[in-house]
């Protein structure tokens, strides 16, 4: 392990930069050298977030002044689109990658290009790329220099559906996710949808046709079940600010399987999955502010449907505290570094 890693933000002014700055002033063996911003650059980081004052002692610069290759690992905390123009000189540098945005997620560059409407600029990139989610790529993360830090409305459907699907005991052709999202999701970007007065005492569903995650999601699905997989899926915003509430339905094959007993063994040595005990409901505001993702699994009426319960915070478990979870493995520190926040309350 190393006494000290030079870490470098792209993208600082986004709610889930902060997060990471956040979550990284508490980190006893990083050291955060440099964080982008062309918007802002000059300004001192907690004038722009005071919750930070005293906690981080730095200003937004702009990108091609963070001499980003002097770090040993960089974060992209970017839209879409940025983190593929930049990676392949900063890996040629040395420097490790941790992308929070959908860059390097899909395997395929064609599907990529369908879903996010314009062409990757770094499609051999793809097969290399490790996806971020500790639970299922731990080894495969260790040695990475590219990191597909996975994506919050992911990251809660698969840590629900993956103990069933690796054990095979339901049916891969009528999996259903309903999932609701917090309004920081969306970003930090100014937008008449995400005004108060839009979204407050309100609840919608939205892009039911089809989510920019479900390709992810399905890909990383099938390689837990070792077939293709078909998979439901209808996001929600709900009138909240930070979490991901999903609930997950599936058929049975194996009347008999014990699923409090599956999903314990499976997430027993996890310190982010807690699984809670048979017939618990998880709320969002039990992980607010947590890297952690609480689940509960239902068999309604004893019937050949099995229901998955699954809520993180999208900012932490669904976003920074997952990249950070990711930089532990990669550089050797203590998985949980700087990921000990108790979730808060009320």
């Amino acid at each position: 392990m190393r006494n000290r890693v030079r870490v470098g933000i792209v993208g600082g002014t986004g709610y889930t930069g902060v997060e990471l700055l956040r979550l990284m002033s508490r980190h006893p063996g990083v050291d955060v050298v440099s964080i982008t911003s062309r918007a802002e650059k000059g300004m001192r980081v907690d004038a722009l977030f005071p919750n930070l004052r005293g906690h981080v002692d730095l200003a937004f610069s702009a990108p091609e002044d963070a001499e980003l290759e002097r770090c040993d690992a960089v974060f992209f905390a970017t839209p879409h689109g940025v983190a593929m123009e930049s990676a392949p000189s900063l890996l040629k540098a040395g420097v490790r990658v941790l992308d929070l945005s959908a860059d390097f997620r899909l395997k395929d560059a064609v599907a990529w290009e369908h879903w996010y409407r314009h062409p990757h600029g770094s499609p051999e990139l793809l097969d290399e790329a490790v996806y971020g989610l500790p639970e299922r790529r731990r080894e495969q993360i260790r040695d990475a220099r590219l990191v597909a830090v996975p994506g919050c409305y992911p990251t809660a459907v698969q840590l629900g559906f993956s103990p069933l699907l690796e054990a095979g005991v339901v049916h891969f052709d009528s999996l259903i996710a309903s999932a609701a999202s917090g309004v920081s999701g969306a970003g930090r970007q100014a937008s008449v949808d995400n005004l108060l007065a839009e979204c407050s005492d309100s609840i919608k569903a939205y892009a039911a046709p089809g989510h920019r995650h479900l390709p992810e999601i399905e890909q990383e699905l099938s390689t837990a079940a070792g077939a293709p997989v078909a998979l439901t899926f209808v996001p929600h915003l709900a009138p909240m600010i930070r979490g991901i509430h999903a609930t997950l339905f599936a058929r049975l094959k194996d009347p008999d399987v014990d699923l409090q007993a599956l999903f314990e063994a499976r997430y027993a040595d996890e310190p982010a999955v807690d699984v809670m005990p048979a017939g618990s409901h998880p709320q969002t505001r039990s992980v607010r502010g947590a890297n952690l993702c609480r689940l509960a699994v239902h068999r309604p009426q004893g019937r050949d449907t099995v229901v998955v319960l699954s809520a993180i915070d999208n900012l932490v478990k669904g976003a920074a505290g997952q990249a950070l979870q990711a930089f532990n493995i990669m550089f050797g520190f203590d998985e949980t570094a700087g990921l000990g926040n108790v979730a808060l309350l009320p």
